[in-house]
């Protein structure tokens, strides 16, 4: 009797895991041919030039095992569609003007950086001995400049689940991404939802929206203020977990926004790779893409307006 209690409760441990969380595994050449088979068709942009894109996918802080994963799958519609070419890259020195010049977009992909300060771009730069505490810190706010400027000079920026730690201290990063990483609870079964079924970003979902495991990510700072068209968005009233009381049920977990003349994409989905098989999730990256780099036209007015 002692034997099978021991065996149903550590099955009942083992079902209550599993809910929460999913197994990491490896970006075989295997699975990324099988997103490659479910990845939006090639399409017809009457003749236009290519545009460039970069994949940033350094991190400092937490390590997320999804972000092979990620690179791969944004590398894989991408260069499908036919209208991108896509570059892959972990150097903070491709964050110098003269670089960024190249790319019509960037995709940064889990860039998360270490606590308490929050910035991957001194959290890189202090591995570099032969730079003064001073000369760190100046670089540091050069290379995030930078980046603001880029996106405001016209630039395109999509931004993939961590990505939006990367500088979670900044307010002007904040700003111009839409808002900063507050906390998430416990990995469990999430129903994302779409705002409006009718908007041109989300035309590849079939539904009303799609149901994964995933963190549900809380934000703050810029966040309240709303200067964002919401795509997708989670009842917090479903959830477990939660830290503290939520005022409003509604929390958005995708995006599009302005920042100067560019344009900026922010996707929570996914903190694991499974997701990514979701074939109508494929279509709203490419979506990603294509508003980013200004292959997509649509309403991006801020719910502040």
């Amino acid at each position: 009797m002692k034997t099978t209690w021991i065996t149903f409760l550590l099955s009942l441990i083992y079902v209550t895991v599993s809910a929460q969380s999913l197994k990491p595994f490896e970006a075989t050449e295997d699975w990324i041919s099988k997103i490659e088979e479910i990845a939006p068709a090639k399409m017809d942009f009457n003749g236009k030039k290519q545009k460039n894109i970069l994949i940033f996918s350094l991190h400092t802080g937490f390590n997320h095992w999804v972000i092979p994963h990620t690179e791969a799958v944004i590398k894989v519609i991408a260069e499908k569609s036919g209208a991108y070419t896509v570059t892959t890259s972990k150097d903070i020195a491709i964050f110098n003007k003269k670089n960024l010049k190249k790319y019509d977009a960037i995709v940064l992909n889990n860039n998360c950086s270490i606590g308490d300060h929050r910035n991957l771009f001194l959290d890189k730069l202090k591995e570099d001995k032969s730079l003064s505490e001073a000369e760190v810190k100046l670089k540091a706010e050069e290379l995030e400049e930078n980046l603001l400027q880029y996106v405001a000079q016209g630039g395109g920026l999509m931004l993939m689940h961590g990505a939006i730690v990367m500088q979670n201290k900044s307010a002007e990063f904040s700003k111009m991404v839409g808002g900063s990483f507050d906390y998430h609870p416990k990995q469990q079964e999430i129903n994302v939802k779409l705002v409006d079924a009718n908007h041109p970003m989300v035309k590849g979902f079939k539904g009303q929206g799609f149901s994964h495991i995933d963190e549900p990510y809380f934000f703050n700072n810029a966040y309240f203020d709303y200067n964002f068209k919401p795509l997708l968005y989670i009842d917090t009233t479903e959830l477990e977990g939660l830290k503290k009381e939520v005022k409003d049920t509604i929390k958005y977990i995708s995006w599009i926004k302005t920042y100067g003349k560019g344009r900026v994409f922010y996707s929570s989905p996914s903190h694991n790779a499974q997701s990514f098989e979701n074939p109508e999730l494929l279509t709203y990256f490419l979506n990603g893409i294509h508003y980013t780099t200004g292959n997509l036209n649509c309403d991006d007015s801020p719910m502040n307006h």
